[in-house]
């Protein structure tokens, strides 16, 4: 019997309210507003006291789309059985890697009794109705700044454990997001029906960890439904109403943006004080711009036009935007000629890494300008300015919270607005200091100054604090693998008897490109790894106030590395790399070079540099006629005659000739620590 049949009473009397809504019926709310009539929801009946917002949030692959996807079928509010999986990872590349990029939202209405007296008779029969505001969160690292704006809507969550996985490394960081949020938190055990799985490990570990009450954690499966009616019971009963004041002024906190072809932007809103209806005027408290709300309603999952928004709830606002710099996530909207004091909005957005994007083709600079800019509209934590490199043209240098963000962005571009792009090798920000005594921060190595007068005598660059949850097995091999990238060891712990949790201080550098993918492979995939901003080093403080810098900073060897073809340097291939790793990164750029350059009619040569020292090397051979043929003896001299003026002519097409990098070679640099 599917769970389904096996649902509480309140579910069945649920699906009965929602048929109550699709005919029109409203005769059980007193306070109804005629307003809303030709709407198919009507958001009067539910005072903030049953309102709940709250998040699913997770390790990756710990079962958190499928347990929102239970949630929406055991609501009624999509059919078990149609529509996809994971009904909730709309985008492509979503579906493609099996994980989730965008924090999705969706409304749900569930009749619930609370827990009352004995005699209470009346909740037993017509039990009220709750709206659930649910939000799944991306699980992977890379993606944290998602979580941290969904959890600023939210007063509860659910953090979801695999019963045999246990506790990981992305559990960690987004338990301790919540808790730094002051939320609510209901622990849930997940894949409870798999073979290997462990509860009672998993308790113990929750409580070892987080010092959460091991009675408290909910033993479900999603996959089978098993212990899935226990969960919503639970969100309403532990997780508080949203603050807010019904008859205060207008205030909205803008949680996301995406832009739409036909209604331009959509943002995603919550509602903090005050409700917001059709014909509004709205204004931004950080442009100051006026607009007319055109549409207003809830993802239910799909927008769904409600007419109004009220105190405590989230859903979405068309206000006919049509520019991604209107919309700036972390704004407070409000009334037209009121006065409000601001939402306190969302920390800054940590940029990890740069890299510069072509186009493939010059003449798509435009085209691709456009692309960018509808999609920063759904991923603000992209940064975006243009540059110009000698070797590629126009394009841009972006940044972005890891290295799997800057893939799936790049992929976004290619799936969704067909951009063809060429992207630049990966860097970290960087800060130095010159004789002269200034220092500056440098995003790109090509502006690395290479004035003579003006000497390098300082370098910083960023440290993160790595957690790494591994099997106890595998220390010795991870041990040596951080020291080898640097690292500083700060703490070693066992978690139970079989893990242990290792936290290092580690280059940023030196896990931006492949750290994850080594550590994956010396662990036979056991391991998990997150990672956050360092602590401040004792001394550097001086070094860090004079710019607001996301990460902390270490003194260190740091050189630039460039790549000459034919003398000539290609600024797009330029890196910089610690001292020690110079000749050995050196070396794999020319050799990859070697690999995907074609052949000319002249002679290539490839180096790679520090300075005036070039530190490594490989040639291409130029294709040649072979002009002896015609020769079948003869003096010696007419040969070498004929030689020598083909020598002349390889060296002045090697004066006029260019050498075009193929976009494949950019792609394979890109795996070059």
């Amino acid at each position: 019997m599917s769970y389904l049949n096996r649902a509480s009473k309140s579910t069945r009397w649920n699906l009965h309210r929602i048929r109550l809504f699709l005919n029109g019926d409203r005769g059980f709310c007193s306070h109804s507003r005629s307003s809303n009539k030709e709407f198919g929801v009507d958001l009067s009946q539910y005072p903030i006291e049953r309102i709940r917002n709250f998040s699913i949030i997770a390790h990756v692959d710990h079962g958190k789309s499928t347990l929102a996807d239970r949630l929406l079928e055991l609501t009624g509010t999509i059919k078990k059985g149609l529509g996809q999986p994971q009904y909730l990872d709309k985008l492509q590349v979503e579906r493609e890697r099996g994980i989730t990029v965008k924090a999705q939202t969706a409304t749900m209405f569930h009749m619930h009794s609370p827990r009352c007296g004995v005699n209470d008779i009346a909740h037993e029969q017509n039990p009220p109705s709750f709206l659930l505001n649910l939000v799944d969160t991306p699980g992977h690292v890379d993606f944290s700044y998602e979580v941290s704006r969904s959890l600023a809507a939210c007063q509860g969550a659910l953090l979801v454990v695999d019963a045999a996985q246990g506790v990981q490394a992305q559990t960690v960081a987004n338990f301790y997001l919540a808790f730094e949020s002051n939320l609510s938190i209901i622990p849930v055990i997940n894949k409870i029906d798999q073979p290997t799985a462990d509860p009672d490990r998993v308790k113990a570990q929750l409580k070892s960890i987080f010092d959460l009450d091991p009675e408290d954690a909910l033993l479900t499966s999603a996959k089978t439904g098993q212990g899935l009616e226990h969960v919503l019971p639970a969100v309403i009963e532990r997780i508080p109403p949203p603050p807010g004041d019904c008859d205060s002024p207008l205030r909205m906190l803008l949680l996301d943006s995406y832009y739409d072809e036909y209604k331009g932007v959509i943002c995603h809103v919550a509602v903090v004080d005050g409700a917001l209806r059709k014909g509004d005027k709205i204004t931004s408290a950080a442009t100051s711009q006026v607009y007319e709300v055109k549409d207003v309603g809830i993802m239910h999952p799909e927008l769904t036009p409600t007419g109004v928004l009220f105190t405590g709830q989230v859903g979405y606002v068309v206000s006919g935007m049509r520019s991604t710099k209107e919309a700036r996530v972390g704004d407070t909207l409000h009334h037209a000629k009121s006065i409000i004091v601001p939402l306190p909005g969302f920390k800054p957005v940590r940029h990890m890494v740069f890299s510069g994007l072509y186009p493939a083709d010059g003449s798509d600079f435009d085209a691709l300008n456009h692309a960018i800019e509808k999609l920063t509209c759904n991923d603000a934590s992209v940064s975006v300015t243009k540059e110009t490199s000698t070797a590629l043209g126009m394009g841009f240098r972006c940044g972005f919270l890891g290295l799997l963000h800057m893939d799936v962005f790049h992929q976004r571009l290619e799936q969704e607005y067909g951009a063809q792009i060429i992207s630049t090798i990966p860097t970290v920000p960087y800060i130095f200091e010159y004789s002269d005594g200034s220092k500056s921060q440098v995003q790109n190595p090509a502006m690395l100054a290479s004035n003579p007068k003006l000497r390098v005598t300082a370098s910083w660059e960023p440290t993160v604090t790595a957690t790494i949850i591994i099997p106890s097995e595998y220390v010795g091999p991870v041990i040596t693998l951080c020291s080898e990238r640097r690292g500083e060891q700060l703490e070693y712990s066992f978690i139970d008897s079989q893990r242990v949790l290792m936290k290092y201080r580690l280059p940023l550098r030196e896990i931006v490109v492949d750290f994850y993918n080594e550590l994956k492979s010396i662990t036979s995939g056991y391991a998990s790894f997150d990672y956050e901003d360092a602590e401040f080093c004792a001394g550097l403080m001086e070094v860090i106030l004079w710019r607001r810098c996301a990460c902390r900073y270490q003194k260190s060897d740091l050189v630039k590395l460039d790549v000459l073809l034919n003398g000539q340097p290609v600024d797009a291939l330029a890196s910089i790399v610690h001292n020690l790793n110079a000749q050995r990164i050196g070396r794999q750029l020319v050799e990859k070079l070697k690999e995907f350059i074609d052949r000319q009619m002249f002679e290539i040569t490839i180096q790679a540099a520090i300075g005036s020292k070039v530190i490594a090397r490989e040639s291409i051979s130029a294709m040649r006629k072979n002009v002896l043929a015609k020769c079948y003896g003869g003096d010696v001299t007419r040969k070498k005659k004929l030689l020598e003026k083909q020598k002349e002519g390889k060296k002045r097409m090697k004066r006029v000739g260019s050498v075009d990098i193929p976009q494949e070679a950019f792609h394979q640099i890109l795996k070059i620590s």
